[in-house]
């Protein structure tokens, strides 16, 4: 047997956050944005609202991913998630505990964590169960201060040991996933690349961009 041959891979997929602001036509936005090709997940990712305006804001985005059959997961609030049943929770370091979210949401929900650019944080992730790691950011981004920079290598290596998914996040555009997508990004994370501008030719944009490396 060739001990070289790869392992097969699924596509790499487009993992959308939102952006800061929800409300107004941003439900519009998100309905091109799904329909012009293909996302596994969207994050709804809001700072300094309580959580009853953030239920609220959620509810036409969660209704519109759900008939684009697209993962809602909710940024940083296990609260929330739980409250408005939402298909997982991504966590910051510190928004709690995997075990803690896996406790309030149950056995199916998405659990991500992001773990900069640490390998130990992201092997403790693993082994407390989460269902996906974030490393980052590989580029620089204006959605939030950068504190951490990650190499492509790290996807490599994330890929050569573990089996759970890694998402790559981080100033990602159309014109600089390819290297990511090649060392083994299973997602790419992606806000302003996408929002800042016109949201269905990104879609388009990086979807075709993942292809070519595929």
């Amino acid at each position: 047997m060739n001990e070289d041959v790869e392992i097969e891979r699924e596509p790499t997929q487009l993992y959308l956050i939102s952006p800061l602001e929800v409300g107004g036509d941003f439900p519009q936005r998100l309905e091109r944005a799904l329909s012009a090709g293909d996302v596994a997940a969207f994050q709804f990712r809001v700072k300094d609202i309580d959580q009853h305006e953030a239920a609220r804001l959620a509810q036409p985005l969660q209704a519109i991913c759900a008939a684009h059959e697209v993962a809602f997961i909710v940024n940083d609030s296990i609260s929330l998630a739980k409250r408005i049943g939402a298909d997982g929770v991504h966590l910051g370091q510190d928004d709690g505990s995997v075990e803690e979210a896996r406790q309030a949401l149950g056995p199916d929900a998405q659990i991500g964590v992001t773990c900069h650019d640490s390998r130990h944080l992201a092997m403790e992730a693993g082994e407390a169960g989460a269902d996906y790691v974030a490393f980052g950011a590989f580029f620089p981004t204006k959605t939030k201060e950068t504190k951490h920079t990650a190499g492509p290598d790290l996807l490599t290596w994330w890929q050569g040991i573990f089996e759970i998914p890694c998402v790559a996040i981080g100033g990602i555009t159309p014109e600089n996933c390819g290297d990511l997508v090649k060392a083994g990004a299973d997602f790419i994370a992606v806000s302003g690349a996408v929002w800042s501008g016109d949201e269905a030719e990104a879609v388009r944009a990086f979807n075709a961009a993942m292809a070519d490396q595929g």
